[in-house]
């Protein structure tokens, strides 16, 4: 018999909607690192790569014109940045009981958690490529990572210092008028504990009403904070656990579309009539996903990494 791979789409078509919704309302709602990427399609046939584009700002003309003479004008300067998609992809094995053709719970179960999976791979992705930016601070005026310690924790000012540091650079706001910032829990501890003036606001404290962003905890001068439990430490030479914030403005980084783009996840569903000799009592079924996805920051001086100790 022919080992060959028996995708969601061989399904009927209300299954085919049921499991492809079942991971992708797992999915989408844990990418908080990735919700305020651009996102780029990689074009059917196209190969992997994907291209984006950047216009320069022009510069300002100082000189006046003269009187009944056309200046020269300016040339548009476009930076492309690409970046190549890898694949990814991972799947479950499940018993033989499972009726393959109707929504079995296990088969939904599983949808779900290889959803919950694609998503923190996806969210990871994105966060060591923003992370991974030159454009760093180090908390209390220290120096350089090495040179922290836990008691230089995240506070009011660190965030007002990268939003100046946004600014003099030129980068923009979101459309909400903020920048956004993502931290961890600890600095979350040390942020709420900073009672200093122009202090954090919760968002239960929001004098308007507005949409929250993904794991959106308050606002603090002109940034929205949010909390991940997707972000990454590392200890410096002496030990000490450093905690890794970003405050961002738009158009800062990319990712593959992962809702409209060839990024997205894609169920596939194997049956065990359908196994061959590898599994001559058909007792093994799986369900998995795989992906084409990548992440590029770009604009190095839109990212403003700041890093901290954090109260035990």
């Amino acid at each position: 018999m022919a080992n060959t791979p028996n995708t969601i789409g061989t399904l009927t078509a209300e299954n085919q909607v049921f499991y492809d919704r079942t991971l992708l309302e797992r999915l989408l709602p844990e990418l908080q690192y990735a919700e305020d990427a651009d996102k780029k399609k990689i074009p059917k046939g196209k190969g992997t790569e994907v291209e984006f584009r950047r216009f320069e700002s022009l510069k300002i003309p100082t000189t006046p014109l003269t009187e009944g003479v056309t200046p020269d004008g300016k040339s548009l300067s476009i930076t492309s940045l690409k970046a190549t998609a890898d694949q990814y992809g991972d799947y479950v094995t499940v018993s033989d009981v499972l009726d393959m053709q109707a929504k079995d719970p296990v088969i939904t179960e599983s949808s779900e958690v290889l959803g919950e999976q694609a998503s923190l791979l996806v969210d990871t992705i994105v966060r060591d490529v923003v992370i991974a930016g030159t454009t760093v601070q180090y908390a209390n005026g220290k120096a350089s990572r090495d040179t922290l310690a836990a008691t230089d924790v995240l506070t009011g000012l660190e965030i007002r210092k990268a939003i100046k540091r946004l600014k003099k650079a030129g980068a923009k706001p979101f459309e909400d008028g903020y920048y956004h910032a993502i931290i961890d829990a600890d600095q979350e501890f040390d942020m709420k504990n900073d009672t200093s003036s122009n202090g954090f606001t919760e968002v239960a404290k929001y004098a308007n009403q507005k949409a929250l962003l993904k794991g959106e905890i308050g606002t603090y001068d002109k940034a929205r904070i949010k909390v991940s439990t997707n972000a990454s430490t590392v200890e410096n030479t002496s030990d000490v656990e450093i905690h890794r914030a970003v405050v961002y403005g738009r158009h800062s980084y990319g990712m593959v579309d992962l809702e409209n783009g060839r990024g997205k996840p894609r169920i596939i569903v194997k049956r065990a009539s359908e196994s061959g000799t590898s599994d001559p009592l058909e007792q093994r079924n799986t369900v998995g996903w795989k992906n084409m996805f990548t992440a590029i920051r770009l604009n190095e001086l839109a990212i403003v990494r700041i890093e901290t100790g954090a109260t035990a």
